[in-house]
């Protein structure tokens, strides 16, 4: 069976938060960009005519595939178990943490550091997170305390995910992880 012909803007786009998550967004050119999606340089101004273009573009990409993820963790059947999934999955991705960071995290920080519509558009990534744990911590009986409880477990783990990328540690965001959801089956 012939495998799909994936488009040269699709190409650009996953180069592009490849490189991105890997070097930072003000390291990375659109030459590069080109080069990894083996797109002509002259072809990525068709599909995105500056770099923050792409920045747009990425933030869009982040932000569907969170929103995607907060519908699946939905289908759980109780708030407790979509917190847990939600802590899974950050655990689950710790040797690419490691690596490189927390591919979102990463990215807002360095965007947010300029002013402007793209460092403003990335705020948004978080919001939408920090309001489905709000929610979750709500449906759990936390009352005012559930924003609280979002903020504090959005920050932990961004904050495990950096250690785990500072000393290259996939084991840090595991204990990290084991000592958050036994917060979260404590509440």
């Amino acid at each position: 069976m012939k495998t799909p012909k994936i488009d040269k803007r699709t190409r650009l786009l996953e180069a592009a938060n490849k490189l991105v998550h890997r070097q930072g967004f003000n390291q990375t050119t659109l030459a590069d960009i080109a080069r990894e999606s083996k797109v002509p340089l002259g072809n990525v101004y068709y599909y995105f005519k500056t770099k923050d273009d792409i920045g747009h573009a990425m933030v869009e990409h982040h932000t569907v595939s969170i929103h995607d993820q907060l519908s699946e963790w939905d289908k759980l059947p109780d708030p407790r178990k979509r917190l847990l999934a939600s802590i899974s999955a950050v655990a689950g991705n710790r040797e690419v943490l490691a690596q490189s960071g927390c591919p979102i995290g990463s990215l807002c920080q360095e965007l947010n550091k300029g002013d402007g519509p793209l460092a403003d558009k990335t705020t948004g990534m978080f919001s939408a997170l920090l309001k489905w744990q709000e929610t979750q911590f709500r449906l759990l009986g936390m009352g005012k305390e559930s924003a609280g409880h979002a903020l504090h477990l959005v920050s932990a783990l961004q904050g495990a995910s950096l250690l785990t990328n500072v000393f290259s540690d996939p084991a840090l965001m595991l204990k990290e992880a084991t000592r958050l959801k036994q917060w979260v089956n404590a509440l």
